[in-house]
């Protein structure tokens, strides 16, 4: 009985301790499962960037990224969306025009005092076109990740049979040598491609001009200005002159490859698309140039993607330091390895991979030459009223000078809320 009494008052204190345990515990600081970063980026580069998330992670314990990437085709309403509905990432990819669409939304968080004390984002070693891209109302709100741009493809084969040794650099020798190739290769071949799908190639020759395409604070269309008529006429006689085909091309890389056309403005992606899909003993027949201009080299559209971070995020502090390990020059460098897009920072084009590729060399200098489009959240939908207007003009329903009104007329209509907003802003 004794034992057995003995037995019930050890199973009693036992009992006591593992509940005054459990209080203890209970009461104790619980541990915090850390810092989870949500990470929204587009496209190739949302596939890609999940690559570069371990060594981060090592590096800052404690913090981990969930990345989700976008299609480019659905980003800017899942963006929109998620605004609406107060759950945006911490960090999120962004297409540079559409940073002052969102920075007017105060859907981002302004970077300057970041960037002031960052030892790894020195802005000195940018593009000084593309960190504009980035600064809307004097402030900074976004990074750089990567850029693009518009320069000329060329057959310099083509360009040299017509009596040229080097690529033309103004307005004036750039129609002289395209009219002396269409002689050359005859009626039922050109000298230029330029889709009537895209409106960046006249948006370049805008851009090369001293005029702005929007005035008063981008409240209103300047397409009647002086320089735009210059560009939007020279984009006109390369149609009228037939030096550019009316007709839609469905496989570039085999009619450049033919001498069907002779010169073709592009991107950054198409280095890596005319090395693969031109046969090799075509390869030494191509190279890039920067864009001729009105006197000289000159401007280029300056493109490409930068990093943003939510004006709403809970981890701002560890969502910057992501933004700074990815601008880092060796992860950037790794990060054009992964997916072939350009780097923003003039440091990265000493590596090797770059360094050595000949045909890159017109990216690095048109970079110096490139300025933003106008910073307004309406731009895209003016670049697209542009494009079709041109078009129009290509086709000889309008002429320049009533393209350029109507284009203007359009332009002020869609500003007509901006203009509103300002106004009132500005009663305050």
């Amino acid at each position: 009985m004794r034992d057995g009494v003995s037995r019930l008052r050890r199973f009693t204190r036992t009992m006591l301790l593992l509940v005054a345990c459990g209080v203890l515990a209970s009461c104790a600081p619980r541990k915090e499962p850390g810092v989870v970063l949500k990470f929204w980026a587009m496209g190739r580069e949302g596939e890609v960037v999940t690559a570069l998330m371990p060594e981060f992670e090592r590096t800052h314990p404690g913090v981990r990224v969930e990345v989700q990437q976008l299609p480019w085709t659905a980003a800017h309403e899942k963006l929109l969306t998620a605004f609406a509905g107060d759950v945006m990432p911490d960090i999120f990819q962004l297409g540079n025009t559409w940073v002052p669409e969102f920075a007017a939304l105060g859907a981002l968080l302004p970077l300057d005092a970041q960037v002031a004390a960052s030892k790894l984002v020195t802005p000195s070693d940018y593009f000084p076109g593309i960190w504009d891209t980035n600064i809307v109302d004097g402030k900074l709100w976004g990074a750089p990740w990567y850029v693009d741009t518009r320069v000329l493809f060329y057959r310099r084969d083509m360009l040299a049979r017509a009596g040229y040794a080097k690529p033309p650099q103004t307005w004036a020798e750039w129609m002289k040598a395209m009219n002396a190739i269409k002689r050359r290769v005859g009626p039922d071949n050109y000298a230029i491609l330029l889709p009537s799908d895209e409106f960046e190639p006249l948006m370049a020759l805008g851009l090369q001009n001293d005029e702005p395409l929007l005035r008063d604070g981008g409240r209103y269309g300047n397409f009647r200005s002086a320089g735009f008529r210059r560009s939007l006429q020279l984009y006109a006689d390369m149609f009228a002159q037939k030096l550019a085909p009316m007709n839609r091309i469905t496989n570039v890389y085999h009619e450049f490859g033919m001498g069907y056309v002779s010169f073709y403005i592009s991107g950054p992606w198409n280095l890596g698309e005319f090395k693969r899909r031109l046969p090799a003993d075509q390869q030494q027949n191509w190279m890039t140039a920067i864009l001729p201009g009105p006197s000289g080299p000159a401007a280029s559209i300056a493109g490409g993607s930068s990093l943003v971070l939510s004006a709403s995020s809970k981890h701002p502090r560890e969502a910057w330091q992501l933004i700074e390990y990815l601008s880092r020059t060796d992860t950037a460098a790794r990060f054009h390895e992964l997916t072939g897009d350009l780097p923003p920072r003039r440091s990265n084009w000493n590596v090797p991979a770059l360094a050595n590729d000949m045909y890159a060399q017109a990216f690095r200098q048109q970079f110096e030459r490139v300025k933003p489009a106008p910073k307004v959240p309406e731009w895209e939908r003016i670049a697209t009223e542009m494009r079709l207007v041109a078009e129009r003009v290509t086709h000889g329903e309008l002429t320049v000078d009533e393209a350029v009104v109507q284009l203007d007329a359009k332009a002020d209509h869609i500003l007509e809320k901006r203009r509103w907003m300002l106004a009132r802003k500005e009663a305050r």
